[in-house]
């Protein structure tokens, strides 16, 4: 992985050395398209090949700290700050594996089809029988035997199917040791010398898991991502930033996009979905208001909360603090319904702020589209 164009030509020599017959460079970015893309500086290509480590470097040069656009990116691009410089393979025949958590199996199961490089939604569409499902003992692991019968539904035969058993008890191990919920290896494939190879692979951690995965979750590149989701993640908070100009703040899913939609229903426009969930506490409430009205783009703030799991005194006292410590101007309504409402309601009133109450939701939608400024 190389920063600067100095690493990419000593990453370049080292795998030419270790019999690496050409390299591939490639831009890391969290988007596809990128041997298409176009960078800011008019460079062509996230994706180049070279037998010359001096010509690796030159590649990566162009790449890093310009801005890389492909049809997966916003039209701005995204900046490149890391090029992967590798050992360039052909390939000849391809297959796809994953391993996966399943709810239908209550654990782990090994997928795999001989026909890889392709969408395998649609191979399971179109030709069910040629993707095998193999659901493995969470307490026992995997064992050879399955590993086995695995390769050669896959198609591998002789020693490369003992290989490709192999590499997928390493890949089941791995998945159970990085507390991964998915594991995808799209192609695993054989080349014309006929190595069996993980050509591309997509792993998912479970979020669960990340007090036990530091190292891993220290890697995560927030770079590419909405700095208000970032700072919301912090806070046990799920943000999404839109385009309107009412901020929601609300407790479930299900209630963000039923507020979204009755604010759309009323004329207005939603600005983001933060839900902050069942176990919030008042410092998280401040902190969500914080990150709702430090957007420009907020003309008013709807406060939804139905309160089950929530306490409404939370809110009510975490809406008190922003006004206090934040200086809020923006208009702000808030609709509160469930557990301890009524003296939820009494804590609003003793603030003394400026809220704007309301006591069903399709009022308080409607008092936030006209609390907009005209």
């Amino acid at each position: 992985m190389a920063e600067n164009e100095a690493e990419a030509v000593e990453g370049g020599k080292y795998l030419l050395e270790s019999g690496a017959p050409e390299l591939v460079i490639k831009a890391q970015i969290l988007a596809g398209g990128r041997g298409k893309g176009t960078f800011d500086t008019g460079f062509k290509g996230g994706v180049h090949f070279a037998t010359d480590p001096a010509k690796c470097g030159e590649y990566v040069k162009q790449m890093i700290g310009n801005r890389l656009t492909t049809k997966q990116t916003l039209p701005e691009g995204v900046p490149v700050q890391k090029v992967m410089v590798a050992h360039a393979l052909d390939i000849s025949r391809e297959t796809y594996l994953a391993v996966l958590m399943d709810r239908e199996f209550n654990g782990p199961v090994i997928v795999g089809s001989p026909d890889g490089g392709m969408d395998i939604e649609e191979v399971a569409e179109k030709t069910p029988e040629r993707i095998f499902t193999m659901p493995i003992d969470i307490n026992d692991g995997i064992s050879m035997e399955q590993a086995l019968e695995m390769a050669k539904n896959l198609q591998f035969t002789g020693e490369k199917a003992n290989t490709a058993a192999e590499q997928i008890m390493k890949l089941y191990n791995m998945f159970i040791a990085v507390d991964a919920t998915q594991v995808e290896i799209n192609p695993f494939g054989e080349t014309p010398q006929g190595e069996v190879v993980c050509f591309d692979a997509k792993i998912n951690f479970d979020d669960n898991a990340a007090y036990r995965q530091q190292d891993i979750f220290a890697m995560g590149d927030d770079t590419e991502t909405d700095p208000r989701e970032v700072e919301a993640e912090k806070f046990g908070l799920n943000y999404v930033g839109m385009d309107g100009d009412i901020g929601c703040l609300v407790n479930g899913a299900g209630l963000a996009m039923a507020t979204m939609d009755i604010i759309k229903l009323e004329g207005g426009e939603p600005a983001n979905f933060l839900d902050l969930g069942g176990g919030v506490q008042e410092s998280g409430v401040f902190e969500a208001l914080r990150i709702i009205t430090s957007d420009a783009a907020v003309k008013v703030v709807l406060v939804n909360i139905f309160g089950g799991i929530v306490n409404c005194e939370i809110i009510a006292r975490g809406v008190n603090r922003a006004y206090e410590e934040l200086g809020i101007t923006t208009p702000l309504v808030c609709r509160l319904e469930g557990t301890n409402v009524d003296s939820a309601k009494e804590i609003l009133a003793k603030g003394g702020h400026p809220v704007i109450t309301s006591d069903s939701f399709g009022e308080a939608a409607v008092k936030a589209v006209a609390a907009l400024p005209k």
